[in-house]
């Protein structure tokens, strides 16, 4: 098999990703909107309860509030170890953080395959050729970094929230 064919074949399947990519950016958009609406009830939620709950960290009481995910699930498992609560608000986190770190890379990829048909049409003179393939790859990679961006504030704000808790449940764990 000459180096001709195997490029050839390389590009042949790099074309077959073109759609799936497409598709999972368009998914991943869907859920960035989705997990920014979340964002924003939780938000409201913690807003809402955050005098009930200093006022149990106060008492060093643990009591159930809607908003406190990691502290909520402590109230339901008060025997579980901080490793545990840890990997639950890992888990919690987790979907975010992907969408977060996968969406430029899907963008990537999606930038990256049209580019060479555009070189072919490039190569013949065909500038509707060029032009069609460079609107679709830098389209991709735009809309890969806007679902970072709207993953991105939600995962980080959400870390901070739930190591806070973290650091709360510790500290009833040491009154007890």
């Amino acid at each position: 098999m000459n180096i001709q064919a195997i490029e050839n074949l390389m590009a042949s399947v790099a074309d077959l990703f073109m759609a799936p990519v497409l598709l999972a950016i368009l998914g991943l958009f869907v859920y960035s909107l989705y997990a920014c609406g979340r964002f924003i009830s939780l938000w409201m939620l913690r807003r809402k309860n955050a005098v009930a709950y200093e006022r149990a960290l106060q008492r060093g009481e643990a009591q159930w509030l809607p908003g406190y995910q990691v502290h909520n699930y402590y109230v339901r498992n008060p025997q579980a170890s901080e490793d545990e609560l840890e990997v639950f608000a890992l888990k919690r986190l987790e979907l975010l953080r992907l969408a977060t770190r996968i969406a430029p890379m899907l963008g990537l990829i999606a930038t990256m395959v049209p580019m060479g048909p555009a070189l072919r049409a490039l190569a013949d003179g065909n500038i509707q050729g060029i032009s069609e393939n460079l609107i679709i790859a830098f389209a991709a990679v735009i809309w890969g970094l806007a679902i970072s961006t709207l993953t991105f504030w939600p995962a980080s704000v959400k870390k901070r929230w739930f190591a806070s808790e973290l650091i709360n449940i510790r500290k009833l764990k040491e009154a007890a």
